[in-house]
């Protein structure tokens, strides 16, 4: 009997836990479906999954969409996911589906894109994307810039990389780069096509004349892919030249671009959305506020059919440090990398940020602010990566100038001088000027990033600079404003919006590249806090801040995400609460961490101490806890696979770090001596020495990092909001950044694992559930049990801090989450894992005598009984709502109490 045998089970509601799948034609809807059993099983209440729209052929990840109207065939198509959503809803699950509406692929599968190249401006669809049809290179002028050839265009052209061929289906196309491009009909007489192709063909001087001709009466360029960068005329996904921006904005495109996910939402196959990438959106406040309408005019027939209303709806936002979701955004929140930033800040210790910056700096022989590195990033990216976009912008901003007699006088380099300094301070990733203008928390932003921008000019008050830089700032405010005459106003409000448009589309790649892929490979004095939704600027956050924060998020979107691992990560969860071990040990991770540094080869100093370390950082942060010292020499081939992954991860981080070598300039010499390190440890006796004292160390620290990971797994699914588990992290998880994050998950080992814990009962804590990561498993299986069992609790109740006082009250975290007479305290410990080590190696009472004489002070719970659904024990507390820390982590290193009045 299948799933699909029974009666459906009650339709789900908002989402309780979700589960992060990565879909594609090795892992298709199918395969999702057969999961269900166990993610049932474990907790899950909705898959939440990559985008299932039509994208290009062999992709991994679905972001490059070719046909927003179509679930993609290589997942199964429309049919595939039917079978899923109907077997989600017999299980009482629901599924959550990414969309993408900034960005479609560059690609002449994109049917609107191939239409476009065919008829350029002519077309329906070249209203579908951000084109610049009258960019001021004449050359351009009605093209589309097609950056694809290996090398400048009349190389390619001679050396017969460029070709006229003709396709039955297709007609006339050009073959170039590896696509297959469309010829505008008009530009080739019909003709018999193997004598046009004969005629066209680029290894004669005539044919290539002729080639060379008919190329120029296209709607596009071809060029060389480096000429990307610097005129580029259309708007791309971050520097990517294969997605360009869709203007989701046009009544018609979001018509366009919607019409299936609403279409599925309406039939019930969906029950919510994720907006990928909502920053690169014109206006993302009117988008989201239109969207909402539309699930809502929805909602009315998803209701007659007995199904949830109410859509969920997250965005994929970054959020810097101290900036909170616009609150005009009609969303239930973010999808989690706040979250991830504020928990994984709590296992630092504080005190060892000095220590750590100091060795970082002894290595890489600069005392340069990572504030200043960042700001130095930013400008290489304005100067090198975003040139086009920059000087669009800028000429934008002088198109308002020439508007007004009284600022006519700003040239178009003054301008761009000033506005490089504005852009390289901005402090978050956007500014959100749109419903007349600048929020208060906006504006905060603008004045910091001003005069962080009048200090980098050294611009006095009065000066040109600093009077340009005001000039900015109110062209850029968001409102219309005030028109020298009453006949440039709508010319002015035109220009004033297409100037912030293009500014607010600029700031989001510009910050995401200059952090998250170059400061990140640069700065390393801890690689754990080098995290997708991190800030170089904050290494440890404390308990009640951390508690502040997510009492905030409560009250604000209490359905929003709670994520510690995703797709974009930059490691795994588990991976970065190993390294924030080293944090509590800062001088003896030093101490090592010299002297193997200075055991790796080198050529000429190649590759530099600061990469040599972050290639150990990450040896002992992910290394695998079945891979012990003694296999480097029993097990070479699964030393050799390890050491396989950790070269790919060396390569992509010094390339985004672009220091040393690059994408765009690899420097092969550099890159072979990077390599030569990693085979050192395999093909010389040195190196299998160096590798097993490396090995050694990383798993005597493993139990201490497992400690922080149960901490932190436990948080996520106690705390306000919707716990997301991204595929495979319901096991322990020490991922490399992607793709390593996304290798195929051995399910049928989670399964078996499931199916052999005592779904009640005292969890087994053993040394062999702790190596297998049952203990997390079946922790996270308990803690959503919980939340099925207690809705209003876990979603409404209050987050309230618990005060400790003894010999380790710094150690202790702990809240209490209460609605309607039902109380739940959430135990964890806090910087000290090497102590608590012992359990994590199947001792349980191994931490009871650390705690010593440390309690929590409980308010209103005087005498108050817990039931720990973990432990199976039970403690009462005291007359005065004491509870001693060592009774409560007793069994685990971390408690849930449960009590009702």
């Amino acid at each position: 009997m299948t799933a699909t045998d029974h009666a459906p089970a009650p339709a789900p509601t908002r989402p309780r836990a979700t589960a992060r799948l990565q879909l594609h034609a090795d892992f298709p809807l199918e395969a999702a479906r057969a999961q269900l059993p166990y993610l049932a099983a474990l907790g899950i209440s909705h898959l939440y999954l990559s985008p299932i729209t039509q994208a290009r052929a062999g992709s991994t990840h679905g972001y490059d969409v070719t046909d927003h109207g179509q679930v993609n065939a290589e997942l199964g198509g429309e049919a595939a996911l039917r079978r899923l959503a109907a077997d989600c809803r017999v299980r009482g699950m629901g599924l959550i589906a990414d969309i993408v509406p900034n960005h479609m692929a560059a690609n002449v599968a994109n049917g609107w894109w191939a239409d476009v190249l065919r008829r350029g401006e002519r077309s329906p669809h070249s209203r579908c994307f951000d084109i610049d049809w009258r960019a001021p290179d004449p050359a351009l002028r009605g093209k589309v810039l097609l950056p694809v050839l290996a090398d400048p265009y009349g190389v390619c052209l001679e050396a017969g990389g460029i070709a006229l061929a003709h396709d039955p289906r297709a007609g006339y196309v050009i073959a170039a780069g590896g696509q297959r491009y469309p010829v505008d009909p008009a530009s080739l007489t019909a003709q018999d096509p193997a004598q046009a192709c004969a005629d066209h063909d680029a290894a004669h001087p005539r044919g290539r004349q002729r080639l060379h001709a008919l190329l120029e009466r296209q709607h596009y360029r071809l060029a060389w892919w480096r000429t990307a960068p610097d005129q580029i005329n259309w708007r791309r996904f971050f520097e990517i030249s294969e997605l360009v921006g869709v203007r989701v904005e046009d009544d018609v495109v979001f018509d366009a671009v919607h019409a299936l996910p609403l279409r599925l939402y309406r039939e019930g196959l969906l029950d919510g959305l994720r907006i990928d990438h909502i920053d690169g959106l014109a206006a993302p406040g009117a988008y989201l506020r239109r969207l909402r309408g539309a699930l809502a005019r929805a909602g009315a027939e998803r209701a007659s059919a007995g199904l949830a209303p109410a859509p969920y709806l997250i965005v994929e936002k970054i959020l810097a440090e101290r900036e909170a979701l616009d609150p005009r955004w009609a969303a239930d929140g973010t999808t989690g990398y706040d979250f991830m930033d504020q928990v994984g800040a709590l296992w630092h210790a504080p005190a060892a940020q000095d220590a750590l910056v100091e060795f970082w700096r002894q290595l890489d022989g600069q005392a340069q602010a990572p504030a200043a590195q960042l700001t130095l990033a930013r400008q290489l990216m304005l100067a090198r990566h975003f040139a086009a976009e920059r000087l669009t912008l800028v000429r934008a901003l002088t198109r308002i100038a020439r508007l007004d007699l009284r600022t006519r006088d700003w040239t178009g380099p003054a301008i761009d001088r000033v506005l490089t300094a504005l852009l390289a301070a901005f402090p978050v990733y956007r500014s959100y000027a749109e419903d007349g203008g600048r929020g208060p928390a906006d504006q905060a932003c603008w004045q910091a990033a001003l005069a962080q921008a009048r200090a980098a000019l050294d611009a006095p008050p009065d000066s040109a600079d600093a009077r340009l830089l005001d000039q900015l700032d109110h062209w850029l405010d968001g409102t219309p404003g005030a028109p020298p005459t009453e006949e440039s106003a709508n010319a002015l409000r035109s220009a004033r919006g297409r100037a912030l448009r293009h500014f607010q589309q600029l700031t989001p790649p510009l910050a995401a590249k200059a952090l998250e892929d170059t400061l990140f490979y640069r700065y390393g004095p801890l690689l754990s806090r080098n995290e997708v939704g991190s800030s170089p600027g904050r290494f440890a956050l404390a308990p009640d801040a951390f508690l502040a924060a997510c009492a905030a998020r409560a009250r604000r979107h209490p359905d929003a995400m709670l994520a510690t691992a995703t797709h974009d990560h930059k490691r795994g969860e588990d991976s970065r609460c190993r390294l924030a071990v080293l944090t509590e040990i800062p001088q003896d991770w030093r101490r090592v961490a010299r002297g193997w540094i200075d055991r790796m080869p080198t050529d000429r100093g190649m590759p530099a101490a600061t990469d040599r370390y972050l290639l150990l950082q990450s040896l002992v942060g992910a290394w695998p806890l079945d891979l012990r010292a003694e296999d480097i020499d029993e097990r070479p081939a699964a030393v050799a696979a390890w050491l396989e992954r950790l070269a790919r991860w060396q390569q992509k981080a010094q390339r985004e770090a672009k220091l040393h070598t690059r994408w765009t300039h690899p420097d092969a010499h550099y890159e072979q001596a990077s390599q030569a390190v990693i085979d050192h440890f395999s093909a010389h006796a040195a190196g299998r020495a160096l590798l097993r004292d490396i090995a050694r160390y990383a798993l005597r620290i493993a139990p201490a990092g497992l400690v922080n990971s149960l901490a932190q797994t436990l948080l996520r699914n106690t705390l306000p909001g919707v716990p997301d588990l991204y595929q495979g992290t319901d096991l322990w998880d020490f991922s490399l950044v992607d793709p390593d994050n996304r290798r195929p998950v051995d399910y049928a080992a989670r399964h078996a694992l499931l199916a052999a814990a005592r779904p009640e009962g005292p969890m087994d804590t053993g040394a062999a559930a702790w190596r297998s990561g049952a203990v997390k498993q079946a922790l996270i299986q308990r803690t959503l049990a919980l939340r099925a069992r207690f809705p209003a609790l876990l979603r409404e109740g209050s987050c309230e801090p618990v005060a400790a006082r003894g010999a380790r009250a710094g150690n202790v975290m702990a809240c209490l989450r209460r609605h309607a007479g039902m109380t739940l305290l959430v135990m964890v410990p806090r910087l000290c894992a090497t102590a608590l080590s012992g359990q994590a190696r199947g001792d349980a009472p191994a931490g009871a005598a650390f705690w010593e004489d440390t309690q929590l002070q409980l308010p209103d719970a005087a005498n108050l009984l817990f039931e720990d659904p973990l432990s199976g024990q039970s403690w009462r507390c005291g007359p005065a709502g004491e509870l001693a820390v060592a009774t409560a982590l007793r069994a685990l290193p971390v408690a849930l109490g449960l009590a009702s009045r």
